[in-house]
């Protein structure tokens, strides 16, 4: 991986993924035996890949805004805020990989959407 980190690596995914470039984003750090625990798509890299491929075409405005990475040996947690189009819904999801070498082996993704005005005076992000 030369001088990126994992973290770098697993932000390049998300951001590749986000702009409509998964295809390319799995290319470039998936492993071979991937899986993930999205419950609402297959477990698979392929399904996955697809599932991303789509949410991007939806929501080309799609902005994505990494807040904070953290590392620990092999795993990497993301936690990002993502717009879905301008004015339209914000969600706060933490996507936690699992990497093996350079590649991620394993992803897990939470999402909540962001409560705009709740009672927590510190905000989501």
């Amino acid at each position: 991986m030369g001088t990126a980190t994992l973290k770098d690596a697993a932000v390049d995914f998300l951001k590749l993924s986000a702009a409509g470039h998964a295809d390319h984003a799995f290319d470039r750090y998936a492993g071979t035996g991937f899986r993930h625990h999205n419950p609402y798509f297959r477990g698979d890299a392929q399904s996955l890949c697809d599932a991303m491929q789509a949410n991007a075409a939806q929501n080309p405005d799609k902005v994505l805004q990494v807040q904070r990475t953290l590392q620990d040996g092999q795993e990497v947690a993301v936690f990002s805020r993502v717009d879905l189009r301008p004015g339209g819904p914000t969600i706060a999801v933490v996507h936690i990989f699992r990497f093996e070498g350079d590649r991620i082996a394993e992803l897990w993704d939470i999402g909540q959407p962001v409560l705009e005005g709740g009672a927590n005076e510190n905000g989501m992000f």
